[in-house]
């Protein structure tokens, strides 16, 4: 016979684990559109639906839940990459296919994406976001098996798709696919 504790236990700690998907996800829409010193903890609270306190039971400060929004963005990008690269016959294909699955990075993403490089002023966000794109580099660079070069092009392209995307370029300035590789 089990006891109930456990099972509320389970329950209490996948609650928190909802709750702080909803405050990342409330917190990179907040950021996205007002950036890191725009966006305010009260706003993301309202918009995950909960108490501004609980936002720092979850995390220590704002710089740590810009940091895990920033972070969820990249990991959703690299997620995006990985997918699309899988059974890809060559590096060039690779990059090709995961340029292309760029194109699906909503542009709430790619907004909190770009607030992540503005916010790159204060030395503690600088080294969050720089640790992120060289993690990402590393991982496409593993992920696709391109070389070096390759995958810095790679990621010239995508600053273009990514500032197009934030800022609703019209598709007749963008460049025709596919994008990456060579």
């Amino acid at each position: 016979m089990q006891s109930g504790r456990g099972e509320a236990a389970a329950v209490t700690r996948s609650d928190a684990a909802t709750r702080r998907e909803d405050v990342l996800d409330a917190a990179i829409a907040e950021f996205a559109q007002h950036g890191f010193h725009g966006a305010s903890t009260p706003a993301i609270a309202r918009r995950a639906g909960i108490s501004q306190p609980y936002i720092y039971a979850l995390f220590p400060n704002k710089k740590a839940l810009f940091a895990a929004a920033h972070t969820r963005v990249v990991d959703r990008i690299r997620e995006g990459f990985a997918d699309a690269a899988r059974d890809a016959t060559s590096p060039g294909e690779a990059l090709r296919r995961a340029g292309s699955s760029f194109l699906e990075t909503g542009r709430e993403a790619l907004l909190c994406q770009l607030q992540g490089y503005a916010a790159s002023g204060d030395p503690e966000l600088r080294e969050h976001v720089r640790a992120e794109f060289t993690r990402l580099f590393d991982d496409v660079r593993a992920i696709t098996g391109a070389s070096r070069d390759d995958v810095a092009l790679f990621f010239a392209g995508g600053m273009f798709l990514t500032v197009a995307g934030a800022l609703d370029v019209p598709k007749a300035y963008w460049p025709k696919p596919p994008y990456g590789g060579s």
